[in-house]
């Protein structure tokens, strides 16, 4: 284990009691605790991750901005779930992967306050966009006549601006009530980004309304979504179910199949982080989930959708002037 205090140690503060001292500046645990060349591993791997998800992404948005043929609500989601996906690793993945090469590298408390609220904004809108593509899905296969009435411009629009604007509004309380504290003495941070949870453990005044605060925040983030998500596939089975043709069965699950991988994977690893009991939290099997929804989840997105739909791989044949695999 490193003496993380032979290099780096709180700076003191004119505010601060005889017998403690005021944090300014933390570092992360990160993945400390693993020698140079496991390190140096890791490094690779998240940077060839994070360099295949910017590119998928990247593609999947020009591809669905290019070809008219996925000028239609589902991709225009796609699209900005792209986005999304890209603002939120571009929070986390950095830094971590600089984390790698050097652990002692601080971080000013302001620039923790602003990743946390980067990392929150863009995590909080991806739910709510996965959310808003259910409902797409349910009245695509539902409601299928007046599927373009429903599903028009102005609504698509509507239902993106609402996600982002819930997930700045939760950013914004989530981030004053951790960033209102005092954090004294303690400044190892048991992650390898500024996350809710570490750091309310570092605070040295009683934390119970904050925790309360975190764990409505995450109910209306991840419990309604992950309802309303499984009300929109209870309705959507059940009508795919009264198919009579087994073709017509077969595209209706095709159509709902990637979404729903996400979905799961999504919501299940962030779930296990933010709604277990206090008592069943591990800082090292913590760190290790939070790989999966920040390093491998984004990623999931553009493979996901790109080979297991048919429309976007024949989107991306006639960018490259091929002939279509539909044709």
């Amino acid at each position: 284990m490193f003496d993380w205090n032979c290099y780096f140690r709180p700076r003191p503060s004119s505010l601060s009691k005889s017998n403690s001292t005021i944090v300014m500046e933390f570092l992360f645990e990160g993945f400390s605790s693993f020698g140079r060349q496991h390190r140096l591993i890791f490094f690779i791997v998240f940077l060839t991750l994070y360099l295949l998800t910017l590119a998928g992404n990247v593609i999947i948005v020009t591809i669905i901005r290019l070809d008219r043929h996925l000028h239609i609500p589902m991709y225009f989601f796609l699209s900005i779930l792209s986005l999304s996906e890209t603002c939120y690793t571009v929070a986390i993945i950095p830094r971590m992967l600089a984390g790698l090469l050097n652990p002692y590298q601080p971080i000013a408390i302001q620039s923790c306050a602003s990743q946390l609220f980067f990392y929150l904004t863009f995590g909080i809108n991806n739910c709510f966009l996965l959310t808003a593509m259910g409902y797409d899905r349910y009245v695509a296969i539902c409601n299928p006549l007046r599927y373009s009435v429903i599903m028009d411009k102005d609504t698509c629009v509507q239902l993106a601006c609402g996600s982002l604007g819930i997930g700045l509004g939760m950013a914004i309380v989530q981030v004053t009530s951790v960033f209102g504290l005092p954090f004294c003495n303690a400044f190892v941070i048991s992650h390898f980004f500024c996350d809710v949870i570490p750091l309310l453990k570092l605070a040295c005044r009683d934390t119970t309304v904050n925790e309360i605060i975190t764990f409505v925040i995450s109910v209306c983030v991840l419990v309604l979504p992950m309802g309303l998500v499984f009300i929109s596939y209870v309705l959507i089975i059940s009508t795919i179910l009264k198919i009579t043709s087994a073709e017509g069965r077969k595209k209706a699950f095709a159509t709902c199949a990637s979404h729903l991988t996400v979905v799961i994977i999504h919501y299940g690893c962030a779930s296990i982080i933010y709604l277990k009991p206090k008592s069943q939290s591990f800082p090292a099997q913590d760190r290790l989930i939070s790989v999966t929804y920040t390093v491998i989840t984004p990623l999931l997105n553009p493979v996901v959708y790109s080979l297991r739909n048919k429309e976007v791989k024949d989107a991306l044949c006639r960018a490259v002037g091929r002939k279509p695999l539909s044709d």
